[in-house]
């Protein structure tokens, strides 16, 4: 069933409807935006954003967090609910800024997302890198008890995922076989780390989807992703872009990078559909979601190759 507190964005055939009042249990769990036909388009939140300096667990780096606002914009208050809360690693020697469009879309539907600096430059710790991530979630849930934090009192501390593209993906990895506040992971062109995120799949108890593209030539599925699924328990699963790429996940391309057999917008359409599924089904318990994530239309989608282990 819908959660009370959720809203349902209009999409063609659909129309506005007004959610229930909020019983006090309902009034803890974490408010998002309601299921739309397609999660690939923005949901109903201002999207805001601050930097912040994150210290936390004996670490210090800085940090953007994109969130939903009351209003849209920098600094502009968060917008009214508990809401879950994401941490997100970039791929090697990448900026933060090659995921805005992603990010922001995270917090159209309500999440909380940090997405650290650190670890950017020739020579980076994918242990630390990991480590960093999960810093993220313990300062933000430190920050929902902290007078005066913009953050005090919205976030859904029992809801929090790790996600991240390439290295930042298998440092995700590593960091939820470390962390058991982690409930979910959404990795993107996850790749092989040092410790080994394959490794660390084996004994990762959380569910974890790792999203692949079929043209990737940098950190292919069948070196990376299908051997992080195979290693990874249930509940666990693989989606495969058809012809997409390892940048096809960042919006614009560098020295490096590779190419694919469909346009950047079809990939990024296809990820942030089947990525905000999947975060908002498990870190949320949105049960109408299902098919959307383990159903029929998950494993029919068009452009998309399945494995799940549900």
């Amino acid at each position: 069933m819908f959660h009370p507190a959720l809203r349902i964005i209009a999409a063609v055939a659909f129309t506005m409807a007004a959610t229930a009042p909020l019983s006090p249990a309902a009034s803890a769990r974490p408010a998002v935006s309601a299921p739309a036909a397609d999660l690939s388009a923005p949901g109903s939140y201002a999207v805001a954003y601050t930097d912040v300096t994150v210290t936390a667990s004996g670490r210090s780096y800085g940090a953007r967090v994109w969130y939903p606002g009351a209003s849209a914009g920098a600094n502009a208050p968060v917008a009214a609910g508990a809401h879950p809360g994401l941490a997100f690693g970039h791929g090697f020697f990448q900026n933060i800024s090659q995921y805005e469009s992603l990010l922001r879309h995270y917090a159209s539907w309500g999440l909380i997302t940090v997405t650290p600096t650190s670890q950017g430059g020739l020579f980076p710790s994918h242990s630390a890198f990991a480590d960093d991530l999960n810093a993220a979630l313990t300062w933000l849930t430190a920050q929902n008890t902290t007078s005066g934090s913009r953050f005090a009192g919205a976030v859904a501390t029992a809801s929090l995922g790790v996600s991240g593209h390439s290295m930042g993906g298998g440092a995700a990895v590593l960091a939820a076989g470390r962390n058991p506040a982690v409930k979910s992971v959404s990795t993107l062109a996850a790749a092989e780390t040092n410790p080994s995120a394959v490794a660390a799949s084996n004994t990762l108890r959380a569910p974890a989807q790792f999203v692949g593209g079929s043209a990737d030539s940098v950190a292919g599925v069948a070196q990376h992703q299908q051997k992080m699924y195979d290693a990874k328990p249930a509940p666990a699963q693989l989606r495969v872009i058809t012809g997409g790429f390892h940048c096809g996940f960042e919006d614009s391309s560098g020295f490096g990078c590779d190419s694919g057999g469909i346009p950047r917008a079809a990939q990024q359409d296809i990820t942030r559909s089947i990525t905000t599924a999947w975060l908002l089904y498990s870190l949320t318990g949105e049960t109408s979601l299902y098919e959307q994530v383990w159903g029929s239309t998950a494993r029919n989608l068009p452009g998309v190759v399945y494995s799940g282990k549900p």
